[in-house]
Formats: C-alpha cells, sequence, structure tokens
C-alpha cells in the first residue's frame, strides 16, 4: 500500500523512490509490526484477562505451572494483526507470494483459533477434535502446495536444494513436490505448536528463523546475488523479506509479554500460524534443508514426542519423563528460565549454522 504511494509520489519527488528498496521496506516491516504489538498488547491483555477463563494447564505437568492457572491466551492473534497489517503496508500488493504467504498463514491462524476457543471459552479440554484439525491443516497445506506447483516459472522453483553443496539440485516431479510442500507447511506447523509450552521458548526461535528465512528471501528473489551464491532465482521472492520481517517485529513485540513470567500465552492461534508461515516459505525459496536445521529446536521437540509415544507404546516404557522434551529438563530440576534460554543458544547456533550455507557450498 505504501509501496504504491511512494512511487506516486516519486515522480514529483526523486528522494520517496528509497522506499522502493526491499532492505528498507523490511525493516520498516519489521519496526511497523513490532510498534503495533506493543502499542496494542496492554488492552489486548487486559481484554483477554476478562473474558478467558485462562490458558488449562496439564494435570500430570511440573508443578511450577500451576501457578499459570487463568493466564489468558490466544495472544497469537496479536501476532497475527501485527504481521499482517505490516505487510500490507510495506509488501507490494502485486506479489503473488505475498498474497500466499499471509493467506496460509491466516487460513492457520483459524483453525487454531478455533481449538483455542473451543479449550478456552466453550471449556472442552479436547478442543478441535485432532482429526478435523489435521483434515484443515492437510487441506490448506496441499492447496498452497498445488498452487506453487502451478504458478512455478522456472525449473529451479521446483528442485530439492541440497546445502552446503554448489550444484546439487535434485528435480522433483510435482508429486513429490506437492508432497514434500504438504509435509513441511503441516509438519513445520505441528512442530512450533509443540514447542510452545514455556514462557517465550516457541516465538524467539521463530523470531530468528524468520529474519534468516528473510535474508534468503531477499537473496533468492535477487538475480544477481543468488547467482553468485549459486542459490536458484525464484522471481518475486524478495518481496518474502517484507513479510519476514514483520514476522519478526511482532514477534519481538509479542515476547515483551510473553517473556517470563508471561501475561499472554500464544495458543494455537499464534503457534499453528507461525509455523505454517515459515515453513511455506521455506519451500518457495526452495531452502527445505536448511529450514530443517535453522528449525532444530522444533525438530527436537517433535522428535521426543514421537519417540516417547512410539517407546510407550511398543514396550511400555518412557524415554523421556514427560514430552515434549523441554518438560523432560523441568522434571529434571532444571529452572523453567534455564530451559528456556539453553533452547534459544541452540536455536542461534543453529540459525547461524543456515546461515553459513549461503556462502559454504
Amino acid at each position: 500500500m505504501l509501496l504504491w504511494l511512494s512511487q506516486w509520489m516519486s515522480e514529483y519527488n526523486s528522494d520517496f523512490s528509497v522506499f522502493s528498496y526491499i532492505t528498507l521496506r523490511s525493516i520498516l516491516s519489521a519496526l511497523t509490526a513490532l510498534a503495533i504489538s506493543l502499542m496494542v498488547g496492554p488492552g489486548f491483555i487486559r481484554r483477554m484477562s476478562r473474558t478467558q477463563g485462562g490458558q488449562p494447564i496439564r494435570a500430570d505437568g511440573p508443578e511450577t505451572h500451576f501457578v499459570k492457572a487463568g493466564t489468558p491466551t490466544m495472544g497469537g492473534a496479536l501476532i497475527l494483526l501485527a504481521v499482517v497489517l505490516a505487510t500490507m503496508l510495506w509488501g507490494d500488493l502485486s506479489n503473488r507470494f505475498i498474497w500466499l504467504v499471509v493467506l496460509v498463514t491466516l487460513a492457520f491462524g483459524v483453525i487454531g483459533w478455533i481449538d483455542d476457543y473451543k479449550k478456552i471459552v466453550k471449556q472442552d479440554p479436547n478442543g478441535m477434535a485432532s482429526r478435523w484439525k489435521y483434515l484443515s491443516q492437510s487441506v490448506i497445506g496441499l492447496v498452497a502446495a498445488v498452487i506453487l506447483l502451478y504458478t512455478s516459472e522456472t525449473p529451479a522453483t521446483t528442485m530439492l536444494i541440497v546445502p552446503f553443496f554448489k550444484s546439487v539440485m535434485l528435480p522433483l516431479g510435482g508429486t513429490v513436490f506437492v508432497l514434500l510442500t504438504y509435509f513441511v507447511i503441516v509438519g513445520s506447523s505441528n512442530a512450533v505448536n509443540l514447542t510452545d509450552g514455556l514462557d517465550g521458548l516457541a516465538i524467539m526461535p521463530t523470531v530468528l528463523i524468520a529474519g534468516a528465512l528473510g535474508i534468503f528471501s531477499y537473496v533468492a528473489g535477487h538475480a544477481v546475488f543468488s547467482d553468485y551464491l549459486a542459490m536458484p532465482h525464484v522471481p518475486g521472492a524478495g518481496e518474502l523479506a517484507i513479510f519476514c520481517g514483520a514476522l519478526a517485529g511482532a514477534g519481538l513485540g509479542f515476547l515483551w509479554f510473553n517473556t517470563y513470567p508471561a501475561q499472554v500465552f500464544m495458543g494455537d492461534i499464534g503457534a499453528l500460524a507461525m509455523g505454517a508461515a515459515l515453513g511455506l516459505v521455506a519451500v518457495i525459496i526452495r531452502q527445505e534443508l536448511v529450514f530443517f536445521i535453522m528449525a532444530g529446536v522444533f525438530v527436537m521437540e517433535t522428535v521426543s514426542v514421537i519417540l516417547q509415544v512410539a517407546s510407550f507404546k511398543l514396550t511400555g516404557k518412557r524415554i523421556f519423563r514427560m514430552a515434549p522434551i523441554h518438560h523432560h529438563f523441568e522434571l529434571k530440576g532444571w529452572p523453567e528460565p534455564r530451559v528456556i534460554v539453553r533452547f534459544w543458544i541452540i536455536s542461534v547456533i543453529l540459525v547461524l549454522v543456515g546461515l553459513a550455507t549461503l556462502k559454504i557450498r
């Protein structure tokens, strides 16, 4: 929206042409989303406190969590508001990738909202039935995958890029591409949701990964930079840096209120949406494997749940004291802030490793 305005005004004053640069608009998008989160946050939390019964706490969870009963949730709505407004203000609204990512993010947010609403407002401990939640996620993920397949402009946009190797690009058939895209989007969505169990645990890795994906998006959308760094050029992908900037800024704003001890929880509305958004951006810029590295904390949390369930069903024994794995460390005696910060440190390291793949090939 503001891009169009600046382009019109640049006809009368060339100084306004500075807003055509993706780098500047990405920074402004991040700052706008941050400002929206910080300004709207206090009122949003007060309203949620009045209208909700609070986040339900697992009866078998760590005892330290029972003090969190009554903390308002569905704070992910604040993130979505900031992300969408900032993206609409600073993004190129004629860009198909912008609209696809925004719509998929909102669609997953709706699924999360229904689940949160049933758990908190309707006091249904089961929330949205698992089969319907997974079916909804699957439909959205498959639709997004098919759209990307049939709107791809170059063969490189449907190849699997192997990190750390300059010329290893594996061609994917249409079916494999759709399945891979589906698994990345839906898997990432649920992985972030599983990680969202401690104050600030999920949002900081999301911010870090969003920032890194923003850099990858800019490079992928720039013909010269992508060629120099041996990355596939994806025309139009540079605008996703605006969305990633908004996601990072909104996440930092939310962390202001979500840091230990949290004033508000993200809820499924935020976790499912943010995970899907990160996964979809990674697919568009052809960095699924790098995303797998950077999202190592989310992967670790998900794998811990899979292993715990499989072990218990097969042997009747549990591998961890509790899954996801962040609860395991709590039950071992680690204070919650220690678990959170150490997982953040791991995320920083993994994101740096992911960024290193830009040059190490």
